[in-house]
Formats: structure tokens, sequence, C-alpha cells
């Protein structure tokens, strides 16, 4: 079972995920084109992420691999408010079929000026309208300085996925 990484692309689903994998920072500046997996270890469990890329000529695979996960990892850029309403419709399309489906929402990219706090992201996806079925989290993060460790923000984010996964396995 998987852990599904989805989010538009330059949101930092790359990122994100490689300081997850490593405990350290590198930053992915080329796109994903096409999958990315990587397995994490934990003292409890080892998570499989599987990251599609966000560009629109991928879009379309992404419903394809909800039926098969464990819970959804929605990583937006709360610093490219023009793209905000997309990222919402295209969360809203993609779980309003799996209305048990665990998400966790990365407010990423929190250290760039101009970046929208966690309670203007929460208004701008439209979270509250998701449902009251369904676990879901909010957490602000931001990747620091290439090859330094990881922040706080990714330390939590990471605790609570593994959570998520040894509840619902």
């Amino acid at each position: 079972k998987q852990i599904l990484v989805l989010g538009l692309d330059g949101a930092g689903k790359t990122s994100v995920l490689h300081s997850l994998a490593t405990n350290h920072v590198k930053h992915s500046v080329a796109p994903t084109e096409g999958f990315n997996a990587i397995c994490v270890n934990t003292e409890e469990s080892q998570m499989e992420f599987l990251e599609i890329g966000g560009n629109e000529s991928l879009r379309s695979y992404w419903k394809m691999y909800l039926p098969k996960v464990l819970l959804l990892v929605y990583v937006v850029d709360s610093a490219d408010h023009a793209r905000l309403p997309v990222a919402k419709q295209l969360l809203h399309q993609l779980i309003q079929n799996n209305s048990t489906l665990p998400v966790v929402v990365l407010a990423n990219k929190q250290d760039l000026e101009g970046a929208y706090c966690i309670t203007d992201i929460h208004d701008a996806l439209a979270l509250s309208d998701i449902g009251d079925e369904r676990k879901m989290f909010l957490i602000g993060t931001h990747v620091a300085e290439d090859g330094s460790e990881i922040s706080s923000s990714m330390k939590d984010a990471k605790e609570l996925i593994a959570q998520l996964v040894l509840e619902t396995q």
C-alpha cells in the first residue's frame, strides 16, 4: 500500500519527498516527468511514497492510483496565489468519490515572502467543505537550505504520516 503525493507542478513535491526520505534538504528544480517512488523507513514502519508529476498532461493519471493508496499527501505552494483555485478544484475532484481516504495537505514554501498563512490556505482550498468523516490535516512546511537538516514542520509532517499509515493498515 502506497502513499500518493500529488499537487500542481512547482509545489515542491519532490523536495518534500526527498526531505522526508533523507532528513536532509535537496531542492529539486526539474519538474517530475512521470512518477517518482521513494521508500521511507521509520522505527515503526516502512512507507512507500508515489509521487505523480503535477503538470496538466500527467493529472489524468492521478485518479487511477487513488483507490490503491492508504493516504493522500497533497502539496500546495503557499506563495503561488494565482494557482490556488486550480489546486483547490483538483483536490476536491480527487477526493469527492472517496469519503474515507485520509488527506494531509502540506502548505509548502511557508518561508517565502508573500506566502499565505495556514488559515488563508485553509480558506483558499475550501477545506471545511470536504466533510467530517475523513481524517484531514493541514501543515505548513518549508524546505530549508540545501544540505541542512529538515525543518521541525517537516519532522512533524513525517511523524503524522507515519502515524496515519499505522492506523490505516
